[in-house]
């Protein structure tokens, strides 16, 4: 009944249920025509489809546990193990974006630390890595959907994107290496045993790692304007369909190998927020007060909206009110930070804690709450300086 269970996990999301009531709804008062598909960006759905793909086959090798590993094995003190936590996640996130770094190092962290009986620290660090992933993706045009989104509709190039977001990025590094000097007992001497245990597959990783590397590569020569989306696209297509041919040939489909790797929750959100707004774009009264009301304060809309209804479905509502790339962009990213809901990245280092965990809810939401706040104050407190001066 596996088919089932898939079934149910998208109906029971509710971003993606709430895009496509928003996209039905509207459909009422657009009747559907030819112009619906003119709302869909697929060139940021194949970027993002595409590095899905790539991410994950690099991440069932266990390229990133080992990653870890290696940087764990020069730490002595409990400040130096959760400074590997933090920024690992922190730079693997600009490249692999938030979510799998989430995915990949929050359940090595919980393992970590209860092998070496720090799990009074359990709490701190998974905060800390969830804000760290949602900050470090900012910096790249492949850190996170909305970044790939925004980037493909601006069409800017790589080193403007870059400087848009390099002041902020570089007071998170501060941010979160100040954040260390309060981790309690954070100079206690490392105590129990660290795993060496890692996913990787010596079946299948050895040979299929250097084609999700050279796949990957192609997405940044994309990324660079230098090679054709479609290129990247098929490319990526015809490598995870031998990749998927090999491993059943060999028994993958027993090992669980030929699950899907995008996440395609995801991708159908995406296209319910392209029909919903491409819609209200077309209801003239609607549209002329959006715009009204959202130009000149795309910053802090975007943050506000970010609150409410998380940073990627903002990116996609507001994108289509306000050409202004450079608020969107630190509005979006900025709006990842603040409540539980604002980054779709954050439920996932929650339902991690607490599947691993179960205990100390109230207290991991008002710790998470109150780091957000602080660390949104100094970031929105930056940008105001910025535009005074």
């Amino acid at each position: 009944m596996k088919w089932y269970k898939d079934l149910k996990k998208y109906f029971s999301d509710p971003v993606l249920i709430t895009a496509w009531i928003l996209a039905v709804v509207s459909s009422f008062f657009v009747f559907p025509d030819s112009k619906y598909i003119d709302y869909i960006d697929f060139k940021s759905l194949g970027m993002l489809w595409g590095l899905m793909i790539v991410v994950q086959g690099m991440s069932d090798n266990g390229v990133f546990e080992i990653i870890g590993n290696v940087l764990l094995n020069h730490t002595k003190k409990s400040w130096q193990l959760v400074a590997v936590f933090v920024f690992i996640s922190f730079f693997s996130a600009m490249l692999i974006t938030n979510d799998v770094a989430l995915i990949t190092f929050i359940p090595f962290a919980i393992t970590i630390l209860s092998d070496c009986d720090r799990e009074d620290l359990l709490i701190p660090v998974v905060v800390l890595q969830t804000v760290a992933a949602n900050l470090g993706s900012m910096f790249t045009p492949i850190g996170n959907p909305q970044n790939i989104y925004l980037y493909g509709i601006s069409e800017m190039e790589l080193q403007d994107f870059i400087m848009i977001t390099l002041p902020y990025t570089l007071t998170a590094m501060v941010l979160l290496a100040v954040s260390l000097l309060f981790l309690p007992g954070k100079n206690m001497e490392l105590r129990g045993h660290i795993s060496e245990q890692n996913n990787f597959n010596s079946q299948y990783g050895k040979k299929t790692l250097p084609v999700y590397l050279v796949l990957f590569g192609l997405g940044i020569f994309v990324m660079l304007h230098t090679i054709p989306m479609k290129i990247f696209i098929l490319s990526v297509l015809t490598g995870e369909v031998l990749i998927r041919v090999i491993r059943l040939c060999k028994g993958g489909r027993k090992s669980g190998l030929l699950r899907p790797k995008a996440d395609y929750i995801l991708l159908m959100t995406f296209i319910g927020f392209f029909i919903f707004t491409g819609n209200i774009t077309r209801i003239g009264k609607i549209y002329n007060i959006l715009e009204m009301l959202i130009k000149g304060r795309e910053l802090i809309t975007a943050v506000t909206v970010s609150q409410f209804i998380s940073n990627v479905p903002a990116a996609l509502l507001l994108s289509r009110f306000s050409e202004n790339e450079e608020a969107l962009i630190l509005g979006v990213n900025l709006g990842g930070l603040g409540t539980l809901i604002a980054s779709m990245a954050s439920l996932i280092s929650y339902k991690y804690y607490v599947n691993r965990v179960n205990k100390d809810k109230s207290k991991y939401i008002l710790t998470f709450t109150a780091v957000n706040v602080m660390y949104l104050a100094v970031l929105l407190c930056e940008r105001l300086i910025f535009r005074i001066g």
